[in-house]
């Protein structure tokens, strides 16, 4: 048996990492590089990362639809380039607010008096400069996740999908790993500008693979008859159900899917956790030297959010423990994944020990997030492949568009309350179990990150106690 569905995951794989790259550029390069020069404080920031959260949610929707009608080599081709683009973008909000405002270059922003009326016009437009590049990136990045989980779905049998996507799932990982270790450093030597420059430049390079490495399975002519007959072991049941489809009823409407408590099921639980995962990626630099002052173009930051990253490449073993609990338990993937997924929601409980903890050493909050990260990313690569095992494949990427849609909802509403407590927190000198100003602030972030995945299992189960696999009527 060849084992091409290996090389397509790989493939999955580094576009996720490009996809999280592209993400982070701004988290590790706007506190110590943008503020700056803008004259930024946490609600500029807020205010961007939900804004990409908020668009992102609404590209979602969309976008698991136009990559089932696209198709998913030409689907998955337009979202990387549209991301790519939008990364390479956000180089030019320094010229267009230097524009806007009439001052000749970035020195010249910078020494505009803090708090007068110049520097708050330079924020707010600068502000908007990066929310109209981020909403294109968000626009291109909303299809990664859609393609990905329809790839994976004619590409491997239900019972190594969540496998297969903790794999891909862990590029997030490493791009996240990789980010601090090389964005910081090209910041520090060629600019901020650069740093997005060079990074979205990345996802141009994997279109060229893609256009020649992806074919479905069936057509593909280095996948041979006994890795086909591998992939396609679910195809009487996925027969069954399409067989429904096609002679009784068409296909799923957009409106019809949420009619169904599997899909409601799905989006509450991307609603509830995917925040978390984005505010741990989009907050820690600042944490880091909020807290600590511990800049993450120096050495000891950029130790620190690799370590952070490096703990969450345990999420790989995540996406194996439903085959695990198969082999041993003979449950249905559903079960054996509902299972997994309470094991791992209580992993992220060890972040209500982060600002306790830091009081030590910033090296003990890094490690508790870091567990949690882990968490996350095993529970995202089985929530996602619970749309594979109760959907039939012409609804994958719809599915998973509706429930990225909740989780951009979710993140938006946790981005803006961030930005906005950080600001309050710190003007108020707010009080909360012993902590006060900003730290009070994260630990209160915290404390909602903590209990997240408890809650979100607890509904799902409610509302889809048992494996019911969808059929259109």
């Amino acid at each position: 048996m060849t084992n091409y569905r290996w090389i397509i995951c790989a493939m999955l794989f580094f576009a996720t990492t490009v996809n999280y790259l592209d993400r982070q550029v701004l988290s590790l390069t706007w506190d110590e590089f943008i503020k700056p020069e803008f004259h930024w404080d946490e609600s500029n920031y807020g205010r961007i990362t939900s804004i990409f959260s908020i668009f992102y949610a609404v590209c979602m929707l969309f976008a698991g639809r136009f990559v089932d009608w696209m198709g998913t080599k030409k689907g998955y081709l337009w979202a990387i380039g549209v991301w790519s683009a939008g990364a390479c973008l956000h180089a030019l909000c320094g010229v267009g607010t230097e524009l806007w405002v009439g001052l000749p270059d970035a020195a010249a922003l910078r020494a505009v008096e803090a708090g007068s009326v110049m520097a708050v016009t330079i924020a707010t437009v600068s502000m908007y400069f990066f929310i109209a590049a981020r909403c294109v990136l968000a626009l291109g990045e909303a299809g990664n996740f859609p393609a990905a989980i329809k790839v994976t779905a004619e590409y491997f049998p239900k019972k190594d999908r969540a496998y297969a996507t903790s794999i891909f799932n862990a590029g997030a990982s490493i791009g996240a790993l990789f980010a601090p270790l090389t964005i910081p450093l090209l910041a520090k030597a060629w600019g901020w500008e650069m740093a997005f420059v060079v990074i979205g430049a990345l996802g141009f390079v994997w279109m060229g693979f893609w256009v020649f490495m992806y074919k479905k399975p069936s057509e593909h002519p280095s996948v041979n008859a006994a890795e086909l007959a591998y992939i396609e072991q679910d195809r009487h049941e996925e027969e069954a159900v399409t067989a429904v489809e096609q002679h009784d009823e068409p296909k799923m409407s957009f409106l019809q899917a949420f009619s169904f408590r599997q899909t409601w099921a799905f989006a509450f639980g991307k609603f509830m956790t995917d925040g978390v995962w984005w505010f741990f990626l989009f907050w820690t630099p600042s944490y880091l030297n909020t807290q600590f002052g511990i800049k993450t173009s120096e050495g000891l930051g950029i130790a620190l959010i690799f370590t952070l990253y490096a703990i969450t490449m345990l999420s790989i073993y995540g996406g194996k423990l439903p085959t695990l609990i198969i082999n041993k338990t003979g449950l249905n993937p559903y079960a054996a994944r509902m299972r997994a997924m309470l094991i791992f929601a209580f992993f992220p409980l060890l972040v209500l020990l982060a600002q306790p903890l830091g009081t030590i050493s910033p090296w003990f909050p890094v490690i508790m997030i870091g567990i949690g990260g882990a968490a996350h990313q095993s529970w995202s690569a089985n929530i996602f492949s619970t749309v594979g095992d109760m959907f039939p494949k012409s609804a994958i990427a719809t599915i998973t568009g509706i429930g990225g849609m909740a989780g951009g909802v979710g993140s938006m509403l946790l981005q803006w309350f961030a930005g906005d407590l950080f600001v309050f927190a710190g003007e108020t000198n707010l009080r909360f179990l012993g902590f006060e100003g900003k730290p009070a602030g994260y630990f209160i972030v915290f404390c909602i990150c903590a209990v997240a995945y408890l809650v979100g299992w607890i509904v799902m189960k409610a509302l889809v106690p048992k494996y019911k696999l969808v059929v259109i009527k």
